[in-house]
């Protein structure tokens, strides 16, 4: 990393030619950002004071500054004990860029300082906000465009021009001296640096071959050499040789059989071929020849159409138009946390962080708040409150900033008559005409469609019988989800009725919330009334009766939550909720883990929009299908899926200690009805996370593939502690593409690596 321990005095001449050096560095970078002369970028780099705010007693002024990199952002602190690594951020951190009071920080803090001169940056992982004062509206102007600039650019990048990006901030990380060359001790700290482990000898070796002016450092085309070296993958030469017929260029006849043969492509014609060739190929006069090079096959392999995940899946591809019932929901629970459900600090911007991540379901916990405003937080807990308008104002604006399908509001409601009026008219004076008040359509036994619904946002509460005004009190509490806060409220009961504000109860219009009553043909429930479950609950109906619970959700939204023993907001598998087709299967999204990769795998699927398509027999009200014994149906259709490893690349550093080198292994594994549920492993390989090579191969069965999901998940061995998490990829098991293809692996987070990937190869039988 940066080293800013205290150096000997420098010579004004030596100073200068630093500076000349580190110019030249982040002019070079520049231009890979296609920024080359970019003024906001060139203010960045140069960095000014800015005023920084946490608290309303702590404003403190510091410096920040865009490195040399191009990905990194220096910030002064006071701290004494702060380690030089600590004052840096990646670039790659940042989820977004908001201009004025856009945070709660912002809206507490620095309300009394011009819009135009505040801004955020939002972070990816669970690190707090950093709110910022500038100067003047210029110098805010120029932080977030040109911050905005270098993510798309970034962000825009193909694969290989961010892997070279990559490697030349490493070594200019590794450049002690910032003197623009590499002595070989710099070399071996870069080799640590990006993850690999070689013998001194071997590292000599490749070191002199690129030394070719004999000064015992590399500089300029001999780092170009030896990057060039270093990225070799032999694995893809061989692949290229063997289907280009030993050529040193593949014809369009030979690609066109490729693409066919191997990779499966539908429709895999010379149109396809040669588009592929005017896409990735670098070379114009092979590209003029109809022809790929090495370097254009390996560009495509990399990109999103050598994606594993089918490149069609990315866009909203399903029949949106049938009943809402039909969907899987992406759906959060306890959304208003940020940790924990016991002491964790409640906030708007987890409201922002689970919709921009596609969810389409959101919960509110609705108390008695001071000023005749109600709060919410996790009742009777050490939770922070935040304001239910508050929350309401986050959700309006950025519910259909990622999807534009609806999104449910989920109230659990303990509030007195007076706030529950106040409730009902900040939802209608904050949504708007985003609120639906009426049903679309006189049909009234189903319900209306995702598309009939975009831009809507639906409220799933508790609702008046036209007969009576209050609401009993039993069923209020089989439907709160906690069951502390469940047996404080029974404590507390005063009466057999519960109060309902006629106000609030005419906001619910598809999603009445209602005890569940048991799977009865005498008595059937109405479409819009819907019932929620704790995961043990769905899980025992999900076991015992099965195709009754199918039959049910064919024609009614289930929500499904976790048990109230999760105090540390951990989550379910989902899987089997969906197995059953429940739709709203609500997970902590503040939480990271198995089951939130499993939820981002299947929502990744139809656009990211938070809705997608169950399979036909649990869309069928005469479906005989039931996940826990599968019998021959439409559902049976056995496919055979092998998957060979072949390799990782720049696979992320995960222990921070200078000397670690990642041991990767990769586990591959099945979710799905549970006899198709299985895992197997690679070996473990010592020493390289920069480009481990596995070349194994494994076989499994699965018996209902449409309900199948499948997991590749990458973690650092460890003979002493617990493995670390690398990265990890999940997809439908309908939404993977045959051949040769490129995995390019997520963080705990759910957000996508800038060059960590696994190349597999895939091949499915019936």
């Amino acid at each position: 990393m940066y080293c800013f321990r205290r150096e000997p005095k420098l010579s004004k001449s030596q100073e200068n030619f630093l500076l000349e050096e580190s110019r030249k560095v982040a002019a070079l970078n520049g231009k890979r950002l296609g920024l080359q002369d970019d003024k906001d970028l060139k203010f960045l780099l140069r960095g000014c004071h800015l005023l920084k705010i946490k608290s309303s007693s702590w404003k403190r002024e510091r410096f920040y500054k865009l490195q040399e990199d191009c990905k990194t952002i220096w910030q002064e602190s006071k701290k004494m004990l702060r380690s030089p690594e600590s004052q840096l951020f990646s670039i790659e951190d940042i989820q977004d860029v908001r201009p004025g009071h856009k945070t709660e920080g912002m809206e507490k803090y620095a309300r009394d300082v011009p819009e135009c001169r505040c801004f955020s940056i939002i972070f990816k992982d669970q690190r707090k906000n950093l709110d910022l004062i500038a100067s003047s509206e210029v110098d805010a102007s120029h932080w977030v465009t040109g911050l905005r600039k270098i993510i798309d650019r970034s962000n825009s990048m193909n694969q290989k021009q961010k892997l070279k990006h990559w490697i030349h901030a490493c070594l200019w990380k590794a450049d002690k001296n910032k003197d623009n060359k590499m002595s070989f001790k710099e070399l071996k700290n870069f080799l640590k640096e990006i993850n690999i482990h070689i013998d001194d000898s071997y590292a000599r070796q490749i070191f002199e071959k690129c030394d070719t002016s004999q000064t015992d450092t590399l500089e300029d085309d001999e780092i170009e050499e030896f990057y060039k070296i270093l990225t070799e993958r032999n694995e893809i030469d061989q692949i290229f040789v063997k289907h280009s017929g030993g050529e040193e260029t593949m014809s369009l006849g030979h690609l066109e059989r490729f693409l066919r043969e191997v990779q499966h492509e539908d429709g895999a014609g010379p149109e396809l071929a040669l588009s592929l060739i005017e896409r990735y190929e670098p070379n114009e006069t092979v590209k003029q020849g109809k022809c790929m090079t090495k370097d254009g096959f390996l560009m495509y392999l990399l990109s999103a159409d050598g994606n594993i995940f089918n490149k069609a899946h990315t866009q909203v591809y399903q029949d949106m138009g049938q009943p809402l019932s039909h969907y899987y929901i992406s759906s959060s629970h306890n959304t208003y946390l940020m940790e924990d459900q016991l002491r964790g600090p409640s906030s708007t911007e987890a409201y922002i962080r689970a919709l921009t991540k596609g969810c389409r379901c959101v919960e509110l916990d609705c108390w008695d708040g001071p000023n005749s405003e109600p709060v919410i937080y996790h009742g009777y807990t050490f939770t922070s409150k935040i304001l239910f308008c508050d929350a309401i104002k986050a959700i309006k604006n950025y519910a259909f900033k990622t999807s534009p399908y609806p999104v449910i509001i989920s109230l659990e409601n303990h509030c007195s008559l007076e706030q529950q009026k106040t409730m009902a008219y900040h939802l209608h004076t904050i949504f708007e005409d985003m609120l639906l008040v009426a049903p679309i359509e006189s049909k009234t036994n189903c319900f209306p469609s995702p598309e009939q619904l975009k831009g809507k946002i639906l409220v799933k509460g508790k609702k008046l019988s036209p007969e009576t005004e209050e609401v009993s009190d039993e069923d209020e509490a089989a439907e709160m989800e906690d069951e502390t806060v469940k047996s404080e409220v029974e404590k507390k009961r005063m009466s057999d009725k519960l109060k309902l504000a006629k106000e609030l109860s005419d906001t619910v219009v598809y999603c009445k919330s209602v005890h569940f009553q048991g799977f009865s043909d005498t008595t059937p429930q109405a479409f819009d009334e819907m019932s929620s479950f704790s995961e043990g609950k769905a899980l025992k109906l999900a076991q015992e009766s099965g195709n009754s619970f199918i039959h049910h959700n064919v024609g009614h939204l289930s929500r499904v939550y976790p048990a109230g023993w999760r105090t540390d907001s951990s989550n379910y598998n989902p899987v089997d909720m969906w197995n059953v087709g429940c739709q709203i299967v609500a997970l902590n999204f503040q939480s990271k883990g198995a089951e939130m990769d499993i939820h981002q795998g299947l929502f990744q699927e139809n656009g990211f929009c938070g809705y997608v398509l169950k399979p036909e027999f649990l869309r069928d009200e005469h479906s005989k299908f039931n996940p826990k014994s599968i019998t021959e149906g439409p559902w049976w259709t056995p496919k055979k899926l092998q998957v060979t490893v072949i390799s990782g690349q720049q696979l992320p550093k995960v222990n921070k200690s200078k000397n670690s080198i990642v041991d990767p292994r990769v586990m591959v594994e099945i979710q799905g009805v549970q006899r198709d549920n299985e895992k197997k492993q690679t070996r473990v390989i010592d020493n390289n996370g920069f480009n481990p090579m596995w070349q194994e191969t494994f076989e499994f069965e699965i018996d209902v593939p449409k309900l199948a999901l499948v997991r590749f998940m990458v973690e650092d061995f460890d003979l002493s502690t617990k493995n670390d998490f690398i990265g990890q990829f999940t997809a439908p098991f309908t939404s993977l593409k045959q051949g040769y293809r490129h995995i390019h692996l997520v963080t705990r987070n759910g957000d996508q690596y800038p060059s960590a990937t696994l190349f597999v190869h895939i091949n499915i039988l019936d």
